[in-house]
């Protein structure tokens, strides 16, 4: 195994940090990837990747990502929840990469919902 340098450990650390706030920060927004086996069947874990990507691309550090097990429809799995602060939650069905960048930049990003994809909310 090749040494790391002093270099290496601080972006390992920079890239630790950064996972963790996006994880524990969250105060305008939370995003809930729904990951029971169903979802990740589904597709759930590039909905996961793609929204961790959007984000670190829009540099947004205001809001947290969490995962959470079947939400009960697995026929409209994966499933991702958006709660924004002093909005009412929105639970999107049937997302792909291209819904959750949608829904990320529109909805996350300028309070627009997705009407399209939504399930339900509150």
């Amino acid at each position: 195994m090749a040494k790391l340098s002093i270099a290496d450990l601080k972006k390992i650390k920079e890239r630790v940090l950064s996972e963790i706030s996006v994880r524990e920060g969250g105060q305008k927004a939370k995003i809930t990837v729904h990951m029971g086996t169903c979802g990740i069947a589904a597709g759930a874990r590039a909905v996961m990747d793609t929204l961790m990507s959007e984000i670190a691309e829009a540099g947004v550090t205001d809001l947290m990502v969490t995962t959470s097990g079947c939400a009960g429809m697995c026929s409209r799995e994966p499933m991702i929840t958006v709660e924004i602060l002093g909005q009412e939650p929105i639970l999107y069905g049937q997302m792909d990469a291209n819904k959750m960048r949608q829904v990320f930049r529109r909805h996350v990003l300028h309070g627009e919902v997705q009407t399209m994809f939504a399930m339900a909310r509150g």
